[in-house]
């Protein structure tokens, strides 16, 4: 009877959110003989898996012998920032239709990247389609519960450091886990133009003139947009002062916004006059100021509203079938 030999060394390259290129070893003798390959792949179990998420498992794919390495590609099986293993067989078909088969090949792991700025790029398009017209604005804001800015007084010198990124929002966003920053709001309310008098993260409130962290000296970035199994939808905005470490992580990563013509956050100046800042008011603004920002710079004070915790976004898991806010690629 006869044997295929077992495919080996395999190999993983060109890792992106959604495709990679495999390629293995075989004997001289088999290489040309396969017809066919199959490719086991299957996600490893997620630490803090989404229960809304569907239930991924192992999918086997059915290709025929072409030259090696071969991209394997496709966003209904494979999502950013994600482990799988792959495992491998070769085949020759028969005349009677049935297949010889190798052994599984070694199990190989890797994981998926983030998005590119081209992906980005498309969910930016999306969130700017959504994002109602521009309001002005004076600050930006950062809720808290005294005990933070208590901390940040005694043992920070008085300014708020940076802090890195959790993983709220979409898998495959590139600051997630990686971009420290500190995270401010600039929505208002429609009827009065002042920020409002609710949060879900704490009474106190730290308020900061906008041209404090908008100036000239800060590039401004998209970073995300997605909601939460809700009719509110998030954009991330990432401002970094020019040349400072985060800026350029930015820059290497993310699409830069022009400061004066964007659907989401915009300074814009007449000759003569002091600059004007506006917002989107149809999407919840999250802003990531990339440097530490003393509390010197602006006011400290309370909010008499409610605690809304229910539109906390701390470590929030993107809806993935919301057709609003997720591009075909990933989740």
């Amino acid at each position: 009877m006869e044997f295929l030999s077992r495919p080996h060394s395999i190999r993983i390259s060109e890792v992106t959110c959604d495709s990679f290129r495999i390629g293995w070893a075989a004997e001289p003798g088999d290489a040309g003989r396969a017809t066919h390959y199959f490719i086991d792949l299957s996600r490893k179990e997620a630490r803090d898996p989404n229960r809304f998420k569907h239930k991924d498992v192992p999918t086997k794919l059915v290709t025929k012998a072409v030259p090696l390495p071969m991209t394997v590609r496709g966003h209904w099986f494979l999502s950013p920032r994600t482990e799988y293993s792959v495992a491998v067989q070769t085949a020759v078909k028969q005349p009677d239709g049935e297949y010889l088969v190798s052994e599984w090949s070694e199990v190989i792991e890797f994981c998926t990247g983030d998005y590119s700025r081209a992906h980005l790029q498309q969910l930016q398009l999306k969130a700017g389609s959504i994002a109602g017209r521009l309001r002005p604005f004076s600050v930006f804001y950062r809720n808290q519960n005294q005990e933070y800015f208590q901390h940040v007084r005694l043992q920070c010198g008085g300014v708020m450091p940076p802090v890195l990124k959790d993983s709220s929002g979409s898998v495959g966003s590139p600051i997630n886990g990686a971009l420290s920053g500190v995270f401010f709001s600039c929505n208002t309310e429609f009827d009065t133009g002042l920020p409002p008098n609710d949060s879900p993260y704490g009474a106190a409130r730290f308020q900061i003139p906008a041209g404090r962290l908008f100036s000239r000296d800060t590039h401004l970035y998209f970073g995300d947009f997605y909601c939460m199994y809700t009719p509110y939808h998030y954009v991330v905005l990432v401002l970094a002062p020019s040349g400072s470490q985060g800026d350029c992580f930015c820059q290497d990563r993310l699409p830069e916004l022009d400061p004066a013509h964007n659907p989401f956050l915009t300074r814009t100046q007449q000759e003569g006059a002091e600059p004007v800042y506006s917002h989107a008011h149809d999407v919840i603004l999250e802003v990531v100021f990339a440097a530490p920002v003393s509390l010197a710079h602006g006011m400290l004070g309370e909010i008499s509203g409610h605690m809304l915790m229910s539109q906390t976004t701390a470590n929030a898991k993107k809806d993935p079938s919301c057709k609003t806010c997720n591009i075909s690629v990933g989740r």
